[in-house]
């Protein structure tokens, strides 16, 4: 779904404060959207009825959990190389795992890019196994070892060419390292509880009396449990779930450099805290397949030239190393990742 250039022109500031100022931070209690219209100036109904409208519209692509892959269970960023002649075929293949929920052509050598998750290093990497054995292609594979920023909460009413663009201080980076042996090591509670809201919260009055109707817990744990779940970084954060290409943010660049070692852990962390990168992860080099690269960043923009200009400042001013430019020219699939998966070794 897109919608027009003007798609902003009949949003109030009621809307405008719930598309941007509640991507995070949605009070877990359970009436949350009395707090959020307390905030707004209006009551819980109408908070609700926002929301609802703006889920519709396709501005908001859910309310609830962004949760967090790599912490609950095993996730890998990987790519073949797929012959054009070949290419619907090998996208088949691999799109009929449920463990891929991204799969994106992209303008390179390396052209088909895909995303696995499973509860386990090894369910993930059997998955990687059988795409090399049923397509005939290597598959390049590339686990998340440090995250020294991902975070796809920005502000979108306005005209900016980039995320972000009108922000002028960088933030805080605290890095993360992912570990390659993670497994879904939740309690029965915790898992049940992420599996119930992992397509979003339900839109309603009382969410989470919801969720304990569906999983027969009480209210209280599963608010405890989702508290509990944010602390631990299995959730990174509750609120409005935007659709940034909806909203305009189609020129995405996923830009890969070659970065001494020694250096990573420091050019990772002060490229993080730029407010125009959205993703900076570091992910291994995979010489024998001729891949040199060991930091990825992102910038996401509705102008292409703007973002090639910041690719450009991260160059000049950050990142002084070999690099790449892969633009995603089609989306393969998209869903959200299946956290039956996840919290599963099957």
């Amino acid at each position: 779904m897109t919608l027009t250039a003007d798609w902003r022109a009949d949003l109030d500031g009621v809307d405008t404060a719930l598309i941007d100022g509640y991507q995070s931070g949605v009070p877990v209690e359970p009436r949350p959207f009395r707090s959020i219209g307390e905030a707004l100036g209006v009551d819980e109904r109408e908070a609700l009825a926002r929301v609802e409208a703006l889920v519709e519209r396709g501005i908001v692509r859910r309310f609830g959990a962004v949760l967090n892959p790599p912490v609950i269970g095993s996730s890998t960023l990987a790519a073949v190389k797929a012959p054009e002649e070949r290419f619907s075929e090998i996208a088949t293949v691999i799109n009929s795992y449920r463990q891929v929920n991204h799969n994106y052509r992209r303008d390179h050598e390396w052209n088909m890019w895909f995303v696995v998750t499973a509860g386990s290093r090894e369910t993930r990497d059997r998955i990687i196994d059988e795409i090399e054995e049923r397509t005939g292609c290597e598959v390049l594979n590339l686990p998340m070892l440090t995250d020294f920023y991902i975070d796809l909460e920005f502000p979108v009413v306005n005209a900016d060419r980039f995320a972000r663009e009108s922000a002028s201080e960088a933030g805080a980076v605290e890095a993360t390292a992912i570990s390659e042996e993670a497994t879904g090591d939740l309690s029965a509670l915790d898992a049940a509880v992420l599996l119930e809201i992992q397509e979003g919260l339900p839109l309603s009055l009382t969410p989470y009396a919801d969720v304990a109707g569906a999983t027969g817990y009480e209210t209280t744990a599963v608010i405890e449990s989702v508290t509990r779940l944010l602390e631990n970084g299995c959730i990174k954060r509750i609120g409005c779930v935007i659709n940034h290409v909806v909203t305009g943010f189609t020129a995405n660049c996923m830009v890969v450099w070659d970065v001494p070692d020694e250096e990573l852990e420091e050019r990772g962390r002060a490229v993080g805290a730029l407010p125009f990168v959205t993703l900076c992860y570091h992910r291994p080099r995979r010489s024998g397949l001729g891949w040199e690269y060991d930091l990825f960043t992102m910038i996401h923009g509705r102008d292409p030239e703007a973002v090639d200009a910041r690719i450009d400042d991260l160059h000049d001013g950050y990142l002084p190393y070999e690099h790449e430019r892969l633009y995603s020219t089609e989306t393969l699939k998209q869903t959200g990742a299946r956290y039956d998966e996840l919290l599963s070794s099957d």
